[in-house]
């Protein structure tokens, strides 16, 4: 595959994932859990660096999750103790992020660890990092963890979609009929953790954010069904990733921050034209009625 066939490839996988795991973060109103969990990794990168004095190793990736992990269980042990979520999400993400900035500016000294690696990424260094498969060849090592990430997503929902369905739209009845409803939130929590830390170092927070949130919440204007839902918040992340790439391409700019514009584009076209949500059709309903 050529240069920029493993950008929008590498790309497109985040898109699928985070659209996938966005849906149910939009119907469980809790979007602002994608921007806490996708900075607040942050501070699990540095605290990795710290430890092993490395950059590179499995030992970023598992100090990113426990932080994803932590935030999640911290945000919940608050609400349930009185504090409301967003309240819960506002304190938790604030505090853990300016933790890892500070020691980013105190501790980590000379090292390629920055804020601004952290909330642009850097997508197009991705396919220099390779590593040699069998059948396929070399392949950027961010990609191929990104398409574990994308096969376990499927799995889980494909797994557990009913319980989720049931516990999003109903809690009450899931736990009357003997459904765990806070495993079943924190399974979903650790999945949505693992799905942002993966994306993390290849796009960036901002990008994650905006691939959690935005194709799901344009997905959710266009139809009532969460099969559906699910179909189009995938396809949409897809489509931010390719066109916002191009987009980068042609006014020269960064390629994540234009992929994370595009989302807001796609939600703004959903906005106007989705058939039973969107301004148009609220425009020519009252028409069509007289």
């Amino acid at each position: 595959m050529t240069y920029t066939a493993w950008i929008l490839l590498t790309a497109s996988l985040v898109g699928i994932s985070c659209g996938l795991m966005g849906v149910l973060l939009i119907l469980r109103k809790m979007a602002m859990m994608a921007d806490a969990i996708s900075h607040t990794v942050l501070l699990g990168i540095v605290m990795a660096y710290l430890m092993t004095q490395s950059l590179s190793g499995i030992h970023m990736v598992i100090g990113a999750a426990v932080a994803g992990v932590l935030t999640t269980y911290l945000v919940q042990w608050l609400n349930n103790r009185g504090v409301q979520q967003d309240a819960s999400i506002g304190v938790v993400f604030t505090t853990l992020f300016a933790l890892g900035v500070i020691l980013i500016a105190t501790k980590v000294g000379n090292a390629h660890l920055d804020v601004k690696h952290a909330l642009m990424g850097e997508i197009t260094f991705i396919p220099w990092d390779t590593i040699h498969l069998p059948i396929v060849g070399d392949m950027p090592i961010a990609t191929l963890t990104l398409f574990i990430v994308l096969v376990v997503v499927i799995l889980i929902i494909g797994l557990f979609y009913k319980e989720w369905k049931l516990t999003t739209f109903d809690s009450a009845l899931a736990a009357s009929i003997g459904i765990p409803v806070l495993a079943m939130h924190y399974l979903y929590m650790t999945l949505l953790s693992v799905t942002t830390v993966a994306s993390f170092d290849a796009v960036g927070a901002i990008m994650v954010v905006a691939m959690l949130i935005a194709p799901a919440a344009a997905a959710y204007l266009w139809t009532d069904r969460l099969i559906k839902m699910f179909v189009l918040s995938a396809l949409f992340g897809t489509v931010s990733a390719i066109s916002g790439y191009y987009f980068a391409l042609w006014i020269d700019t960064t390629i994540s921050g234009s992929m994370a514009f595009a989302t807001g584009l796609v939600f703004l076209l959903s906005f106007i034209f989705s058939p039973r949500h969107g301004m148009v059709s609220y425009w020519i309903r009252p028409l069509r009625a007289k």
